[in-house]
C-alpha cells in the first residue's frame, strides 16, 4: 500500500522574488485567501473582479481598502476579452497568472463559458502581458468525467499544458465550505443527511488558508512546476458519516441521521433529463440533479487508474487545519460560513 504524502507549508515566508500576478476569481473564499498568501510572500498583487463583485451591492470606491498590503483592485470581465486586456493587464508586463476561477452552477453554459472559454481568453492575454507561468486552481473530480463542468476543466488543463508556459494545475480535494452546510442543521436538532449508510465517499477536506499557501508556494517550488497536483488537507480521509460521528460529539448530542436513497437521486436525475429535452430550463436542472448524485456516489480522493478505485494514501497531504478543527470554530462562533460568491476581502 501507498503512503500518503504529507507535504508542509511553507508558511508566511517571502518569496524568492518578487512576481507581478494578476489573480481571476479573487472574490471567492478560495481567491481572496490566495491573494492574501501571494502579498504575504511579496508580491505586487492585481486582482480583476467583475463590475458587481462586492458583496451584494456592487463595488464601492472603498473596495480596495479591504485588500491586503500589496494587492490592488481592477473592475473588468473575464468572459471580455477586450476588457481582460484594457482593464486588467493594461498593456503592462505580469509574471504569473493565478486563475480560482470556476464556474457558479457548473451547468454546461456556464461550464463551458466560465471553466473553459473565460480562461482560454486569459491564457491568449496573459503570453501577450508577458506571463511564464500559470497556477489553475482546477478540481479533483475532473480525474472520472462524466460532467460538462469536468470536460471544460479538462480541455482547458489541456491547452494550458500545450501551451509552453510553466503551469502548476493544483485539483483540491474539498473544501470546507462545502462540507459545512449542515452544522446549523444539526445545531437546531435535526438528523444529518446521509446517501446510502453515509460511508461510500470519503475525501481529505482542504481549508482555504492552508489550499492558498499550497498555491502561492507554487511560484517557487520547482517540484510543482509544469505537474498535475492533487491536494488534500491534513489527517485521514473521511466519510459524510464520519463528518456526522463528530458533529454530534462537538455538540454533546445522541447522534441521529437521515438516509437518502441513491436510487431517489437516479429517479430525479433521469427525469430531468427527459423533460429536459422538451423543456430547456429542465435540461439545466437536470445535470445539477446528475452532479449531485456524483458527489453522493464518488470519492473526493486520488484515482488509481490501474485499479480503478480511490486511494486515500496516495492522495497527498498539506497544511494544519482539518475539518473538524473547523467545525469547533463554527460551533464556537470563531468562524463563519459564507455562502456568497461575491464578498471583498
Amino acid at each position: 500500500m501507498s503512503t500518503t504524502t504529507s507535504i508542509s507549508p511553507s508558511g508566511p515566508n517571502k518569496s524568492d522574488r518578487q512576481r507581478r500576478v494578476l489573480v481571476l476569481g479573487a472574490t471567492g473564499t478560495i481567491g481572496r485567501a490566495a491573494v492574501r498568501a501571494l502579498a504575504t510572500r511579496g508580491h505586487e498583487v492585481v486582482c480583476l473582479v467583475r463590475p458587481r463583485a462586492g458583496a451584494g451591492e456592487g463595488l464601492t470606491a472603498e473596495a480596495g481598502e479591504n485588500l491586503p498590503a500589496g494587492a490592488s483592485l481592477r473592475v473588468g470581465s473575464v468572459t471580455d476579452p477586450s476588457s481582460l486586456t484594457r482593464d486588467g493587464f493594461r498593456g503592462e508586463r505580469f509574471d504569473v497568472l493565478v486563475s480560482c476561477l470556476a464556474s457558479r452552477t457548473g451547468a454546461p453554459k456556464d461550464a463551458w463559458a466560465i471553466d473553459y472559454a473565460a480562461h482560454m481568453q486569459a491564457l491568449t492575454a496573459a503570453k501577450t502581458a508577458g506571463v511564464r507561468q500559470v497556477v489553475l486552481v482546477s478540481a479533483i473530480c475532473v480525474q472520472k468525467p462524466q460532467l460538462a463542468f469536468q470536460q471544460a476543466k479538462l480541455a482547458f488543463e489541456k491547452a494550458l499544458i500545450e501551451s509552453g508556459l510553466t503551469y502548476s494545475i493544483v485539483r483540491p480535494t474539498a473544501f470546507f465550505k462545502s462540507l459545512s452546510g449542515q452544522v446549523d442543521r444539526v445545531r437546531r436538532g435535526k438528523p444529518f443527511l446521509v446517501f446510502g449508510d453515509g460511508t461510500r465517499t470519503a475525501c481529505k477536506p482542504i481549508s482555504d488558508a492552508d489550499l492558498a499557501d499550497y498555491l502561492a508556494d507554487c511560484l517557487d517550488d520547482t517540484d510543482r512546476h509544469n505537474r498535475i497536483l492533487p491536494i488534500g488537507g491534513p489527517g485521514e480521509a473521511i466519510t459524510p458519516r464520519q463528518q456526522g460521528e463528530h458533529l454530534f460529539r462537538l455538540l454533546g448530542r445522541e447522534p441521529k441521521y437521515k438516509q437518502v436513497p441513491l436510487a431517489l437521486l437516479d429517479t430525479i436525475a433521469m427525469g430531468l433529463g427527459v423533460l429536459g429535452q422538451l423543456v430547456a430550463p429542465l435540461a439545466a436542472k437536470a445535470e445539477l440533479a446528475r452532479i449531485g448524485r456524483y458527489y453522493a456516489t464518488e470519492s473526493m480522493l486520488v484515482l488509481d487508474p490501474v485499479t480503478g478505485r480511490y486511494d486515500a494514501d496516495a492522495t497527498p497531504s498539506t497544511g494544519s487545519e482539518t475539518l473538524f478543527d473547523f467545525y469547533a470554530r463554527l460551533i464556537r462562533g470563531e468562524a463563519t460560513i459564507e455562502r456568497r460568491d461575491h464578498a471583498v476581502f
